[in-house]
């Protein structure tokens, strides 16, 4: 049977975005985005790992969700990453999923005002750790045709005027690299990569940005849909881009920003 025929009969018997049977690493999955992510895939059939830093956040988080195991890790630590990974396979038996989603905001500032120890720790968490838990999974990724979905920003995919925040841009930006090249790199191994940008999202990481109705008007005001996202906004691409209805997509980037990124 062809490679294509094989997928449109996949694609004919799945009826919705279930995932019964898969198995996902979801890192950052402790909150915000990441924890939304870990609870759409767990919604929808799919057994969990949600990894991040702090343990005890991690195991309050996965008391909320159905079949989900917390493994802390520092993404900057490849000797954590693999742990989760290993603990996944030892759990569940395989993956089939992997969500890069960790990362952290730096300390704004322009170019002379930048420590390089911020600039450098930007670069090691939200474009080396996806590197870290990609080679990692690959391996397993290979043997159940499995996906990949980074999750970058608009911020990846242009400069935004007296934002002052060039070590995420560019950590964001290679992300979007890094997606289109593991896209090619693996075609020929069956695994799909995919990578979502979102434009300004309701988490804790930008709970700073918008500590006052003055600063959510402003925000708001930014894009065309008039309003800043949610996280089950990112989510639901998430679950759409891993699931059987997604399975001729590859190298994608897709802006979820309410419209920003059309201007």
């Amino acid at each position: 049977m062809s490679l294509l025929m094989s997928y449109k009969l996949r694609i004919s018997a799945c009826q919705s975005l279930k995932l019964s049977g898969m198995v996902a690493v979801v890192t950052g999955g402790s909150r915000g985005i990441g924890f939304a992510i870990a609870k759409m895939l767990s919604e929808n059939g799919a057994s969990i790992v949600i990894t991040a830093k702090n343990q005890k956040r991690l195991e309050e988080s996965a008391i909320l969700l159905e079949n989900t195991i917390p493994v802390s890790a520092d993404v900057r630590d490849s000797m954590a990453v693999n742990h989760v990974i290993s603990m996944a396979v030892r759990k569940f038996g395989k993956i089939d999923i992997l969500v890069n989603n960790a990362g952290i905001f730096p300390k704004v500032g322009r170019l002379d005002k930048i420590d390089e120890n911020d600039w450098n720790d930007t670069i090691n968490v939200n474009l080396t750790g996806p590197f870290r838990f990609a080679k990692a999974a690959i391996p397993h990724l290979q043997k159940t045709h499995g996906s990949i979905v980074n999750i970058s920003s608009n911020a990846g995919l242009k400069a935004f005027e007296g934002f002052n925040a060039a070590a995420y841009s560019a950590s964001k930006a290679g992300l979007v690299m890094l997606t289109k090249c593991w896209a090619l790199e693996y075609s020929c191994d069956g695994i799909r990569v995919n990578c979502i940008c979102p434009g300004a999202i309701k988490t804790d990481m930008t709970e700073r940005f918008l500590s006052n109705p003055g600063d959510v008007e402003f925000m708001n005001k930014q894009y065309p849909l008039g309003r800043i996202g949610c996280p089950e906004e990112i989510a639901s691409a998430v679950l759409y881009l891993v699931s059987e209805q997604a399975l001729w997509i590859t190298g994608s980037i897709l802006p979820i920003d309410g419209g920003e990124s059309a201007k």
